[in-house]
């Protein structure tokens, strides 16, 4: 397994600062996840309500700076190095993809919470289908950040293409009820919204697990297929 260690310096407080800002990332990362699975409920139960999520994404923001404080700070005092500096820079990309994946679950909650969009039943499947990819999708990688395991953040990124299969069948489905009946157009258009947030969020999740890779193997693969980012992570 690849992976980055922490506790490898002489100043201990410096380990610990590391340690803390990592920590913060997955107590952020364990928010959002709760606001999605909020945010979905009504999605796929129309007799349920959505909770209200503002508190919710208001701390989500805060904890957003704090962390990005934090971080400029450690940049400030410590002037970190090689994987110490890409892991402070990865926790600053991190936490943005979480704000992002959160204003997601927000606009996936006020689209279900409409009443064109409980009418979805005929969708519940896919819909499901998609909502559970997605939501495993950001578990496993914030699992990969915990763990700093470039060899299954690779794994986790591949699951995108699984996601934006769903989302393609799904907006196919819409797209083709649009066109039989002129009546099913507003209900398809609201799910088009909610489905392509779903579809965002896998986007996050899977740069999450490539800011994991930049901090163990030092290359950043954005732009490169999950084939050449599993190449970069195997070549030494």
């Amino acid at each position: 397994m690849d992976s980055y260690r922490l506790g490898r310096h002489i100043s201990h407080q410096f380990d610990n600062e590391l340690e803390n800002i990592r920590n913060r990332v997955l107590v952020m990362g364990g928010m959002v996840e709760e606001l999605l699975q909020m945010a979905v409920v009504p999605l796929l139960d129309s007799n349920e309500s959505p909770e209200k999520l503002v508190p919710r994404d208001e701390k989500i923001n805060q904890l957003e700076v704090e962390i990005d404080e934090f971080c400029s700070q450690i940049l400030a005092r410590r002037q970190p190095t090689a994987r110490d500096l890409r892991l402070v820079i990865a926790v600053g990309k991190a936490i943005s993809d979480l704000e992002r994946i959160g204003d997601e679950a927000k606009m996936i909650a006020r689209k279900s919470d409409e009443s064109k969009v409980k009418e979805s039943r005929p969708y519940y499947h896919q819909l499901r289908v998609l909502v559970q990819r997605v939501q495993g999708m950001l578990n496993q990688a914030l699992d990969a950040f915990a763990r700093m395991d470039a060899e299954t953040a690779v794994e986790v990124a591949r699951q995108d293409e699984s996601i934006d299969d769903s989302y393609g069948e799904l907006l196919r489905s819409l797209i083709n009820d649009m066109e039989d009946s002129p009546k099913k157009v507003r209900r398809s258009v609201e799910l088009m919204w909610v489905t392509r947030s779903l579809e965002r969020i896998g986007d996050h999740a899977a740069n999450i697990c490539e800011h994991v890779v930049y901090v163990v193997k030092g290359k950043d693969v954005r732009h490169l297929s999950i084939d050449e980012m599993e190449d970069e992570v195997n070549k030494y």
